[in-house]
């Protein structure tokens, strides 16, 4: 299912979600530059869990760094459209009800969850975890609880036909939550053999987007759903 939009209107202007989608479009493009070095930039500026099985002082400064940076770094065209597709649904919502610099820390935080649940499911891989749909998924997450009975124009491929629809959100993000841990838990064990899709950065995304949401909203009431 692809999402198309959504129906809840923004009280003011995402400046964050924009400089997020901003940023990761000026790495991508970075990327396009590299050529052969391409490959050297994602193992360094990814995460890789095997990096991380006998942590020393010496190298803590390049083992942190990634848990941010690979945040930013895709893996082709399909993979930063797809996420800044969703990031540009979803995201804009999330900051309104947040505020800007909310926001943006609440993004980090779930992209910092998503690497840490992806670098426990894949310990000691040697493949780099990249991309923005950790934290994405944490937006995604929020958005579910926030706005439940919001409509989203899905496309659904039906064997050889597409159809349109509307679906409540509750259902979409519902139906895509458990797609993440059924591919999880195929995925565990056999990191390597499934796809490089990280999963379980998707789960843990998700899941923290959740929790964050009512610590950041703990002093505030949420926005309700316009009818």
């Amino acid at each position: 299912m692809l999402p198309l939009r959504d129906n809840i209107p923004c009280r003011t202007t995402p400046l964050v979600n924009y400089a997020i989608i901003a940023a990761n479009a000026a790495v991508f493009y970075h990327e396009l530059t590299l050529g052969r070095h391409l490959q050297h930039f994602m193992m360094t500026y990814g995460l890789v869990p095997a990096n991380h099985v006998s942590p020393s002082l010496a190298k803590i400064q390049h083992q942190l760094i990634p848990f941010f940076s690979s945040m930013f770094i895709h893996g082709g065209w399909l993979h930063i459209l797809s996420n800044m597709w969703c990031l540009w649904i979803f995201g804009d919502n999330i900051e309104d009800a947040l505020g800007h610099l909310k926001y943006l820390l609440f993004y980090l935080l779930c992209g910092l969850a998503a690497a840490g649940a992806q670098l426990w499911a894949a310990w000691g891989s040697p493949y780099p975890t990249i991309g923005a749909s950790g934290a994405i998924a944490g937006v995604m997450g929020a958005y579910m609880i926030l706005y439940p009975r919001a409509r989203v124009l899905t496309l659904v491929p039906i064997f050889f036909f597409v159809r349109i629809i509307e679906v409540p959100a509750s259902i979409f993000l519902g139906l895509w939550v458990w797609s993440q841990l059924y591919s999880g838990s195929l995925a565990v064990g056999n990191v390597g053999r499934l796809g490089g899709v990280a999963w379980w950065a998707h789960i843990g995304g998700f899941l923290a987007g959740i929790v964050l949401l009512g610590a950041f909203l703990s002093r505030a009431t949420p926005r309700k759903r316009r009818s």
